[in-house]
């Protein structure tokens, strides 16, 4: 199987987990702030008054976000970003789905003249009518979901039969450019891939440069490219 074939199928496999996760409260925006990060900076060595203010200061946030009968703004009912995200994806892999059957799918079988055997006609009018309702044809009308078109585009990298000229090389690497992006997108949506992100903040032990590992579900953790000094979530709150 293709890189472009597995990257459909984990759209098709992840696409319910988008739309249960609608409702789910956000897990934090990467760098996930409020963790590593603020482990960071307490290595400016905030004295023991301020952490216990700080911590005052959370507890109480977290209480009235948790309280909704409090006046004045309150949380949506769906996480909006993750909303955007699956709006985004839809939009690219139907658009992709559009270009790529005008350019492959071949036109329905034609009608006999008038001059055939009405025998003949009847017969072809028959093929023409199952070939135009082919299920396997792309609609450019009706229902037009992003699981659909990551099939219908799977079947197309996949060479399966049906009324389709073969993808060629140019058509290959459009497809594999929409599939791998949305499929980046559902992933970090989801926080199901692997990443790296570097910090604005250096290294206190030699100055160099920090990069924050993390995803997946793992725990971040950040080291430092120059010397290699570690930090964990767990060695933060230690």
């Amino acid at each position: 199987m293709t890189t472009t074939a597995n990257h459909l199928i984990t759209l098709l496999r992840h696409w319910p987990d988008l739309q249960d996760a609608l409702s789910t409260r956000a897990t934090g925006t990467w760098p996930p702030a409020g963790r590593m990060t603020d482990y960071l900076n307490a290595l400016d060595r905030l004295d023991a008054e301020e952490i216990e203010a700080e911590r005052h200061r959370a507890l109480a946030l977290r209480t009235l976000e948790r309280d909704p009968s409090q006046p004045g703004h309150s949380a949506a009912p769906l996480r909006i970003p993750l909303l955007d995200v699956m709006h985004a994806v839809q939009a690219a892999l139907v658009h992709c789905a559009d270009v790529t059957a005008a350019a492959v799918q071949r036109p329905p079988m034609g009608h006999l003249p008038a001059s055939y055997p009405a025998a003949d006609r009847a017969r072809r009018e028959l093929l023409a009518m199952r070939d135009a309702s082919d299920p396997r044809r792309w609609k450019w009308t009706g229902t037009r979901t992003a699981p659909l078109a990551a099939l219908w585009l799977y079947c197309r990298v996949t060479d399966q039969y049906g009324p389709f000229r073969p993808l060629t090389g140019e058509q290959q690497a459009f497809l594999a450019t929409v599939a791998a992006g949305a499929c980046e997108r559902v992933e970090r949506a989801l926080d199901i891939a692997s990443r790296t992100a570097p910090l604005a903040r250096p290294c206190p032990e030699c100055g160099g440069r920090i990069e924050m590992h993390g995803g997946a579900g793992a725990p971040p953790v950040a080291h430092c490219t120059r010397c290699g000094h570690v930090w964990s979530e767990q060695a933060a709150v230690a």
